[in-house]
């Protein structure tokens, strides 16, 4: 089976691209910096359709896009267009490749995100009854951006007309893996210095998934061709940020983590160039579809998720 996977090169892209190749699958990974892989990468600027990528995605099976500028910057005007710009153009410069593939993908999976739905503490998001954000009290004005900009990222996609070629829209939650850059390693650096504390209140939710059902999730998505549209990927199991963190402090033994005030962490993020919004919104999300679907979880528990992580990191020294 042929994969394309248009933004492959950071974290999930790797996940899927190493988890697809070792199946034997053909992975090709679009990317405006192609380096050297087990598997092949060619060149695409994530903004208009060029026959020398598009013609990977003609005769593939599958597209994964991942495309999309990190969120992991501050959110001042030029980030904001780029942010935007790069989720949006890379949507439509796929949709193209697919209108004019003379065999199209049978799937195009479309990288969305948790932070879609709306910041509450009293009850979990699910695909069908679940609250997009927006303007919802008491959140920061400056959070509604994170939310228009999901809502233009699956409205492109919604737009992108393919008769032929099925589309999911993935709205996941942070993914959890021990590679070296990703959010557990920055989490675990934290409480491996002391500094992995409650965040701000420590009632807001943290939503997230283990790598393992993150990988098999993507892959039961595409054997079963009734599902489309948007899709939750997560844990069954969201856990307030409090609880999150004393997990992961008890997977690695470490007694204490200092607590982040909500001041502290916008000092912190003015400091380290990012966003408060990353820690402090409540993403309470719940995978309704995939649990009625009978797909069952590997990890639904973060504890034993963050003592497998943990003693993975150890084994690796």
């Amino acid at each position: 089976m042929k994969i394309v996977i248009p933004g492959g090169t950071g974290q999930i892209g790797v996940l899927l691209a190493r988890a697809f190749h070792f199946d034997g699958n053909d992975v090709v990974v679009l990317s405006r910096t192609p380096a050297p892989a087990p598997w092949r990468i060619v060149r695409w600027d994530g903004r208009t359709y060029a026959r020398e990528w598009a013609d990977e995605i003609d005769g593939a099976r599958v597209v994964i896009n991942l495309a999309g500028k990190s969120v992991n910057c501050r959110y001042n005007a030029a980030n904001r267009r780029e942010i935007r710009a790069s989720r949006v153009d890379s949507v439509r410069a796929v949709a193209e490749a697919i209108v004019r593939a003379s065999h199209p993908p049978k799937v195009w999976l479309q990288a969305s995100t948790a932070t879609i739905y709306a910041h509450r503490l009293d009850a979990g998001n699910d695909e069908s009854s679940g609250t997009l954000g927006g303007g919802e009290l008491p959140s920061p004005p400056k959070w509604q951006f994170s939310t228009e900009v999901a809502c233009a990222w699956e409205s492109a996609l919604v737009e992108a007309v393919t008769p032929y070629t099925r589309k999911v829209a993935l709205r996941s939650a942070m993914t959890m893996s021990p590679d070296r850059g990703g959010v557990f390693d920055t989490l675990l650096t934290l409480v491996r210095r002391g500094l992995g504390g409650t965040a701000g209140s420590g009632r807001q939710y943290v939503s997230w998934i283990h790598e393992a059902d993150f990988v098999r999730a993507v892959a039961w998505i595409i054997a079963h061709e009734r599902v489309a549209g948007p899709i939750n990927l997560a844990a069954p199991n969201p856990v307030p940020n409090a609880e999150f963190m004393r997990a992961i402090r008890e997977a690695w033994g470490q007694r204490r983590g200092l607590p982040a005030p909500e001041w502290l962490l916008e000092v912190g993020a003015l400091f380290l160039g990012t966003e408060t919004e990353l820690v402090l919104k409540s993403r309470r999300v719940v995978p309704r579809l995939l649990l009625d679907a009978g797909f069952r979880f590997a990890y639904p528990d973060w504890p034993e998720a963050a003592q497998e992580l943990c003693d993975r990191v150890r084994n690796r020294g």
